[in-house]
Order: structure tokens, then sequence, then C-alpha cells
């Protein structure tokens, strides 16, 4: 039978499908029977890729392809250290992601963690204790409070039975079930009533069910499948770096050829002509990018750590960066978490709580406030290791508030000791608790404000008992709806006065009471988030609420937080079932909540913002939310109330449960790519040069002006250095005032590549006119050197120029970035011991310059700044006169 139609049946006719008698259980033969037919009730493991084949599919990335055959180019060549420095390289880059991909394999361990090891069962008309393996379709299982549902089943017998499935549906307040029949086969998981799914937690009261469902075939077990069928994909940054890559082997490989073809048609000597080539290849590719982009992703690791968010794979630092929906869980993570009493309903008015503080209560809100203390089975202990909740959030709710009044719970109880109760029941719908003062007796009830006021007689209003009639009865209706439709959870308070202890029973406890008031209660939103999500809509984020609460709860949620606006629509799972992918393709962008999800509807969601070209951010916490969580582009769980389940399948954690969080990890994202954009620009306009140099030396019929040995000093130490300087830079103060980058946006977009490729030739112009000017003027040993000498410092002034695309390097950031000013000191440094200290002279095939020779190597590395400068200048003045052309 299918699990999800089980709940439509009566507890009869289940057990005529599974041929079992509720009096005696099934029989150990068929269990033995049944086993072989459905399994185990276990989670299927799946097949785990080892170590090594993680390890070796880390180099099926392009530019690590590129990378590693360089090495191989350089060591033919005899550049055995720089073949060694790239392996060495590539593996470290291997290792970093083989280790953070084996993190994700133990998501199916952590559901597996998640199986209760032995459940109460009838069995051979017996009560027996029994492994949850062994359990099948058709066992009678009994649950007591503090029991873990071990299967998915249909209730057949239950007593104020009230059950927690914040794994299931994510949200923490119990549901209370019964026994009876559901009619609508559409109807939410989380709606269920007659029904209990495995690893879900029995808060209160007793129950039997049927198991319906085991291992795979459960709810848990359907999210397991769902883990398994769910493959990570590219991040933008991955798909950049392999296009850079291809454009890099591309170019790499045309100019070896060619300066090989034209050299050999020159009559050049072939050996030298393959040394030039092999020296090309070199500076084509930037070894150090792969070793940058790790560790300026790992910078921003360590920054999100110390605001709350933990990055368990590096590339999706980045990832953030590009998000452009942030589909967000409600509970916990746009609010508090904590149910709380807002508003008080006492003497026809509705009242804010937070007002009841600065004023003498009168007799009703005290009654109120009271009756809600002591009619409660929860509790708040204060002890060294915080503040603990124990008992139904809305029960610690009142309790919370009657502290906030300086109520002192346990000294309240021992005045008015409890001495009698009626456990709160899902028909009747109350509890009520008995309590003695001297020589009287009070019952003081709580429960659904509808059922209450037919249960009233009296009105205790403006300190005066008075009659309760129709009209009274209306008013308070209108202020319940009011209340309701504002989402607030309303309880409703009465008690009744006794000269002899009274009966313990509904009939006699629970009519003719004395109607004091109510409270409304709401999950408030988190402060902070209004502002977040403010900051994502000027940022162009859109973000959406996916619940497991009610419709009108999640809407007058959202609109206390601005994100539902006038257009914006809001769904159920039920609708959503209804609804194809053509008309959810169609509304989605209209739609900010999302109500009674299922976890295949959350998938489904993630799904349709993706094929909109969208980079999806998800939110979760529960077990429900992990197939989610791996569809996402980045999945971000909760640490406080997460399941290992749902830490172990998304890529960041939020160690406070915060979505504010997430808006600062998006801004530190961003800033990240811009810096990882500025390293890849100085890299390239830097290899370019040295492209353009080898090559256009080589058609010209020059003698080769840089030697392997030179290529790779810059390479490693006035190329590296800065741009390594240049990941760390502070972002910029409007970089949340950008719209989000397509994920199919090329990393040369916005005129970067032309940028590059510009900025490549105006210092490769400029080292050729240097080596021009020494070969002219003195010999090609010397001519070299300068050559050399004048590369390096031009490039290390370069890395200025690329801090910002528009702005001038003496702008007022000029001194905002410590680390690039080191390490340009740094490369100066090395660079002037190559060129000075004779030792390093022979090594590096330089010579000693006089004054002159050193004054043209300065003014040749100054002239990068100048000419960008003037070009910056130039895009200013155009971009004004455009703007005003416009206006």
């Amino acid at each position: 039978m299918n699990n999800k139609a089980s709940f439509l049946s009566t507890a009869s006719e289940l057990e005529a499908i599974y041929e079992v008698d509720p009096r005696m259980g099934l029989s150990s033969e068929d269990v033995s029977k049944r086993i072989q037919v459905y399994g185990k009730n276990r989670m299927d493991q799946g097949k785990t890729p080892s170590f090594a084949s993680l390890f070796f599919a880390q180099f099926k990335d392009f530019l690590i392809l590129v990378l590693l055959a360089a090495a191989v180019i350089s060591g033919i060549a005899g550049e055995i250290s720089d073949a060694m420095l790239i392996i060495v390289i590539v593996i470290m880059n291997a290792l970093i992601g083989t280790v953070q991909e084996k993190k994700a394999q133990t998501s199916m361990a952590a559901l597996k963690r998640l199986t209760i090891p032995e459940a109460k069962v009838l069995r051979n008309g017996k009560r027996v204790i029994v492994k949850s393996d062994d359990l099948v379709p058709g066992d009678i299982v009994y649950l007591d409070a503090g029991d873990f549902v071990p299967a998915d089943g249909r209730l057949i017998e239950e007593a104020s039975l009230k059950i927690t499935e914040a794994s299931l549906t994510g949200e923490s307040v119990p549901v209370d079930k019964d026994t009876t029949a559901i009619t609508d086969p559409l109807t939410a998981l989380g709606d269920r009533s007659n029904s209990v799914y495995m690893t879900s937690l029995v808060n209160y009261g007793r129950g039997q069910f049927i198991v319906t469902a085991t291992g795979m075939n459960s709810e848990i077990g359907k999210i397991a499948g769902m883990i398994q069928g769910t493959h990570s994909i590219q991040t933008p940054l991955q798909k950049r770096l392999d296009e850079l890559g291809r454009i890099l082997a591309s170019g790499a490989i045309f100019a070896c050829v060619a300066v090989f073809a034209i050299g050999l048609i020159r009559g050049g000597d072939p050996l030298l002509l393959f040394l030039t080539a092999v020296s090309l290849a070199v500076a084509a590719i930037p070894e150090g990018l792969p070793a940058i982009v790790t560790v300026v992703l790992a910078i921003g690791v360590q920054k999100l750590v110390s605001k709350n968010a933990l990055i368990r794979k590096l590339p999706a630092v980045e990832t953030l960066g590009c998000a452009s929906v942030i589909c967000c869980d409600k509970t916990g993570t746009l609010t508090q978490n904590r149910m709380t009493i807002e508003k008080i309903i006492a003497n026809d008015q509705i009242q804010n709580a937070s007002d009841l503080k600065a004023k003498i209560m009168n007799g009703p809100e005290k009654m109120i406030v009271e009756i809600g203390m002591l009619c409660n089975d929860a509790s708040i202990i204060t002890s060294k290791d915080g503040v603990q909740q124990i008992g139904d959030p809305t029960e610690v709710a009142m309790i919370d508030l009657a502290e906030s009044l300086d109520y002192n719970q346990s000294a309240v109880a021992m005045k008015l000791p409890r001495v009698g109760e009626l456990p709160f029941d899902s028909q009747r719908k109350m509890m009520t608790t008995i309590h003695r003062v001297g020589d009287t007796w009070y019952s003081f009830t709580k429960g659904a404000p509808d059922i209450m006021l037919e249960r009233v007689r009296y009105y205790f209003r403006d300190n005066q008992i008075i009659p309760m009639n129709d009209e009274l009865a209306r008013g308070l209706t209108d202020k319940i709806n009011i209340l309701s439709d504002q989402a607030y959870r309303v309880i409703a308070y009465a008690y009744r006065q006794y000269d002899t202890m009274p009966e313990v029973s509904a009939e006699n406890l629970e009519h003719d009471l004395i109607f004091c008031g109510m409270t409304g209660m709401i999950d408030p939103p988190r402060e902070e988030v209004k502002e977040a999500i403010k900051i994502c809509k000027r940022a162009g984020i859109k973000t959406v609420m996916i619940t497991g609460d009610h419709k009108n709860t999640a809407v007058a949620i959202a609109k206390q937080l601005d994100l539902f606006e006038k257009d914006s629509l809001a769904y159920t799972g039920t609708e959503l079932s209804e609804m194809n992918d053509k008309e959810l393709h169609d509304r989605i962008k209209n739609i900010a909540v999302f109500a009674r999800v299922a976890p295949e509807h959350k998938v489904r969601i993630v799904n349709a913002w993706q094929r909109k070209g969208h980079v999806v951010a998800m939110t979760g916490d529960g077990v429900n939310d992990a197939p989610a969580l791996k569809k996402a582009d980045i999945g971000c769980a909760m640490g406080i109330t997460g399941t290992d389940v749902s830490k172990e399948a998304a890529e960041m954690i939020l160690t406070d449960d915060n979505f504010a969080t997430i808006v600062a990890a998006v801004r530190e994202g961003r800033g990240i790519y811009a810096n990882i954009k500025k390293a890849v620009h100085f890299l390239l306009s830097c290899n370019i040069a040295e492209i353009l140099i080898l090559f256009m030396a080589t058609i010209i019929g020059w003698v080769q002006p840089l030697l392997p040995i030179h290529i790779l000093w810059i390479n490693l130490i006035t190329d590296s250095l800065p741009a390594l300087a240049l990941g760390v830079e502070k972002n910029s103060a409007e970089i949340m005032n950008e719209k989000p980058r397509s994920p199919k946006e090329s990393i040369f977009a916005h005129g970067m590549g032309g940028r590059i490729v510009f900025q490549g030739m105006v210092l490769a112009a400029i080292t050729l006119m240097v080596y021009q000017t020494g070969f002219a003027n003195y010999n090609v040993e010397v001519a070299r050197t300068m050559c050399f000498a004048v590369l390096g410092f031009s490039q290390i002034t370069h890395a200025l120029n690329v801090r910002s695309q528009k702005n001038s390097i003496f702008s007022s950031r000029l001194f905002t970035n410590p680390y690039l000013w080191g390490a340009l000191g740094i490369s100066c440094v090395l660079q002037l011991a190559v060129l000075l200290v004779p030792a390093f002279q022979s090594v590096f095939n330089v010579v000693a310059m006089n004054t002159a020779q050193w004054f043209v190597v300065f003014i040749g590395s100054v002239c990068p700044i100048l000419v960008v400068e003037l070009t910056k200048l130039i895009g200013h003045v155009m971009r004004k006169y455009f703007i005003q052309t416009k206006k």
C-alpha cells in the first residue's frame, strides 16, 4: 500500500489490508515473510567513492590539465624547479578538494544515525521490545512520551498525543494527533494528524499505530533517496576558471606554434626555437593562480567564521557572491524560534503584553498571567550552563511572560499548590488544574478560545464578574479573528471557585467557567532580519520564504519583514502540487511565500529558479531540507537547530541560525569574487606582456630578450605576491548596491578582457622599448638586464592600477590594503637583490647597471601608472558626458 495514501484509510481498513489482529499483532512467521518482501527498516547506504577516486577526479579541471602540461614541457626543457613547483601546487589543490568532498559523503551516515535502535511492539499477542530494524508493515507499535517514532504509520489509538515533527516539517511546535480519518488526498504532511513518521519525537501522551512504511519507503527514506539522486553542480567560479584555462591553453599553443614556425622559416636553430617556445608556454600559464584562488577563498572562509558562517566547501564562498535568490526557512532563521506572548485581550481591549510591565495590572490581567503560569507543565531553569526551557513552546511563552512581570513560578506554585488536573486533550482542546488556597479550591482552565467561549457562564471584566451574553461573546470573537488574521496563536483563560475539593472530570470542571481573557502569541521576526531583507532588495536579491507553517502565519510574518509586497503571491504545498512546471515557471518570480511544503516541493522550487537562470541559496535545518540544500547552488544549514543530515548536505553552516548572517556572507562572497578578478586581471595582463615580449622579439628577429629563468622569477615573485595581496582588498562600500552577476557571465565581462589586453600591450611595449634602448647603446647582456628589471618593476607598479577599474590609484583607498604594500615592498627588495647582489647576478644571467641605465629602468617602471591613469581619466570624462547627454 502507498504510504502517502495510508492516512486516508480508517484503522479497521488498514488492519484488513495488512492482515493484522489489533489484539494479537503479527506472528513471528508473518514478520519473517514480510522482511523478505519489504526489507529491513533501515536506510540504504549507497555506493561511496574512495579517497583515491575522489583525488584523481580533481584532475578533470581543464586549468589543472594545462598546468600539468606546462610542468611536463618545463621538465623536458630542463626547468626542473619550475616543473616541481607547478606539480606541488596542483597536488595541494587536489588534496584540498578531495578532503572537502570526502566530508560530504557523511550525509547518508548521518541519516543512518537517525534510525531508532528499539521499538515497543505487539507480537504474538504480547508486548515486546524489538530492534527497530526488524519492524515491518503491519506491526502494531506503542508510543509513550519521550519515544522517537521508529517507522511511518497510521494511529489506531491515542491519548493526548503530541508529536514534534520538526525534522520533517521544519516546525518546532508539537502537533496534536488523533485517529480521525482524513478525506482529502492532497493533505500536506504537516496536516496529517492521524499519522506518525519515523524520527519524530513524542512530547506528550501515548498512542498505538500500525506500521505502513519502513526503511527507504518511509518519508525519511524518500529524503535519503533524494539526497542520493541529487548531484552537486559546478560553482560559477569553477566554470569561469575552466573557461580561463581553455583560453590560456589556446593562446599558449597558438603562440608557441607561431614562434616555432616563424623561426624555422627564418632559418633559426630548432633547439633554440624549442626553448623559446617553452619560455612562451611558461609565460602564458599563471602557475600561481590556483594557489592564489585557494588562499583568497580560505581567507574569506576565516572572515566568515568570525561572522557566524562556517564554510564547508571553499568555492561556496564565491558562489554566494552571485546568489540572486535566497530561499529561506521561516522558523528560527527569519524568526526567533521562540513563541512569545505579544498581545493580551482583557477588559474588551487588545493591548500589548509589553505594556503590562509599566502599569498596575487589574484583576482580569493578573488572572490571565497567573492561570497561564499555574495551568502549565513547562518550566524555565537558569543554571551555570545557561537558560533551559523545558516543555511545550506555548506553555514556555506563558511562563516567560510571568517572569518578565517579576513572578516566580516556584513561589506562586507553593502558595497555590496543584492538587488535581485534567491533562490537555486534542478532543477537548483544553487543560485544567485544581489549586487549593486555605479552605477554597480553584480550577484554572486554558484552551482554544472558540471551545472555551461555549463553556463560560460569566465574564471577569473591570474587576467585576458579570454574566456572559451573546453580545459580549461576539465582541470577543471579533478580537480573536483580528489576532488570528495577524497569525497570532490565541489561547483563552478561565477559572472556577469551589468550597470543597471538586470532582476531577471534564463534565464537572470545564463548565460554567468565569472567562478572564486571552493572549496572542507568535514566533516574532528577528529584529535584524528586516534590514537584511532591505539590503537584499537593494542588491537585487529575491528573498523567498519556504516553511512548513500555515499560509496565514507565514504571510503575516512575511508582511512584517516587508518580504510580502503588493504584487506578491503565496502558495501552499498542495497548491504547488496542482501546478505544472510551466505554470510554476511563469508565476515563481512573484511568489514570496511557500507554506505547508514537503521535501519534494523544496527541490522543485529550487529547480524552478535555477531554470530561470538564477543562482539559488537555500536555508534549512531539518532532514526534510537536505535534498533541497544539496540541489541548491549554495546550501545553508542551521548550526544550532540543524540536524546532522542538513549540515552534511550544505556548503555553509550558520552558527547563529540567522538570516542576516547569509546577507553578510553574500557581501563577503561578492568581495571575494571581485578580488579574484583583480588577481586574474593582474596576472593575465602581466602574462600577456611576457608573451608579447617574446613573440614580438622572435618575429622581428631580435635576440631573445628574456631567458626562461627570468620569466620563472617574475611569475613567482613580482606576479604572485602582489596578486595574492590583491586578493585581500577590502570590500567596496557600494558592493551591495550592485545587481547579482549572471552565473553565465564571463570573467572578462564589462570590458575587463579589453583592459587586460591593452594593459598587457602597454607593459610589453615599454619593456621592448627599454630592451631596444639597451641593445642599441650597450650590449645584449645589459639589454636583457634592463629588460628583466623594467618588466619586474613595472609589474609591481601595475598592481596599483588593478585595485580599481575606474577610480584613480590616488583616491582615498590608496592605503587601505597594508598587505598589498607589504607584498610590493617584498617584491621590490627581492628584485633589487637579484639585480645588485653579485652572487645572484651570475645565477640569473644579469649584469650590474650604471646610473643612466637605472634611470631608464625607473622611467619605464612608472610609465604603466601614467598610461592607465590617463585612460581612467578619459573613461571618467566620457561616462560623465554620456550621463549628461541622456539627461
